[in-house]
């Protein structure tokens, strides 16, 4: 007789079971049950609490206190790199106001303050055991530095680090490519495991997407306390134009509809012809686990599979813009589930700090 597996363990074994093709696959049409609740700006150059509001590239919800909290992706060259907690009128009849309500500094094992260049931050999620934050930073070819995930106290105060797989070191020739690294983080089977995603391809991997063909990222499933239990192989799609552009992935959110899978933010963008974003419902069940794979390359592995959850480009919003943050909001009386996105400025007035709501049945 087999011992029943707890939720962790069930998990893990689907996200690191099986075997299919290479093919990358397809978008299908999107299923039925997504609808825009509405969206909000904040004008260009913004201030809160003598900060520049900008550069917001991560987003999360604390279901327990009804409080948002926001990464800004500054390295400490206007202000110290900092997150943001926001008051948010989610409604199932629209999305209200959005008030930002605190900003903390992330704050190094010494107590101070990032100094300016020091780190990227880009995904932060609440912990839903400890009630800290958990946030990446892409690390940096040129220092070099690694990317990384660090927890901090909720006032921004350093509480650790977790310790990654050597293959998302950044070595010669191998490892991430320069700010194509961690930019994705999410909480599985009840904060048991950790699940981040490599923007684009590893330099061993092959090269990024191109308008001809998609690549392969990796996704790492991992324990609290560093383990990691499985690595699998994402199909990031095509660019979508030509032009010299790339395309990646943003974010990742365990999918609270349906544990086994997760939803996948991929973000393009193409000079002249703008920003493509949809979100994929990403399955990792039959994916290979290619955790001992030295290079991607000409390798014949099982991709995880994926479908179309929302092409917002076909959502009557106002604009599509640099989105990076995905998160999940309140569930609504509706039994609907609210997804949330937030966009990333970079600091420009040319483009826009924007909080997309959605519903998702």
């Amino acid at each position: 007789m087999i011992a029943a597996r707890s939720p962790a363990a069930r998990i893990a074994v689907a996200l690191a079971a099986g075997l299919l093709s290479s093919a990358c696959a397809q978008p299908t049409t999107p299923p039925e049950g997504v609808r825009v609740l509405g969206e909000r700006t904040l004008p260009w150059g913004t201030t809160f609490q003598n900060t520049t509001v900008g550069g917001l590239s991560g987003l999360d919800y604390d279901a327990r206190s009804g409080q948002w909290v926001f990464i800004s992706d500054d390295r400490s060259q206007h202000q110290p790199s900092r997150t943001y907690t926001a008051q948010i009128d989610v409604r199932a009849d629209g999305l209200g106001d959005w008030r930002l309500t605190g900003t903390h500094p992330l704050l190094r094992p010494d107590g101070k303050p990032y100094p300016e260049d020091a780190v990227d931050p880009e995904e932060v999620r609440f912990d839903p055991r400890s009630h800290e934050l958990r946030w990446t930073a892409e690390g940096d070819r040129d220092r070099p530095a690694d990317p990384s995930i660090r927890s901090a106290a909720p006032d921004g105060g350093f509480r650790g680090e977790l310790p990654l797989p050597p293959n998302l070191a950044m070595r010669p020739g191998s490892g991430p490519r320069d700010n194509e690294s961690l930019e994705s983080l999410t909480f599985a089977a009840g904060g048991s495991l950790l699940i981040s995603a490599v923007e684009s391809t590893l330099l061993q991997d092959g090269e990024p997407p191109d308008p001809e063909r998609g690549a392969l990222s990796r996704v790492t499933v991992q324990d609290r306390a560093g383990r990691v239990s499985a690595q699998h192989a994402y199909p990031v799609d095509p660019v979508f134009a030509r032009g010299g552009g790339d395309n990646g992935i943003a974010s990742i959110l365990a999918d609270e509809r349906d544990p086994s899978r997760l939803l996948v933010l991929e973000r393009a963008y193409v000079p002249g012809a703008g920003n493509s974003v949809r979100v994929y419902e990403a399955d990792p069940r039959g994916a290979t686990d290619v955790r001992h794979l030295g290079s991607l390359r000409g390798t014949e592995v099982a991709p995880m599979r994926k479908r179309l959850l929302a092409d917002l480009s076909g959502l009557g919003l106002s604009t599509v813009d640099n989105v990076e943050g995905l998160a999940w909001g309140p569930r609504l009386p509706t039994g609907e589930h609210t997804l949330a996105l937030v966009s990333d400025n970079n600091f420009s007035p040319a483009q826009t700090t924007q909080l997309i709501a959605l519903a998702v049945r």
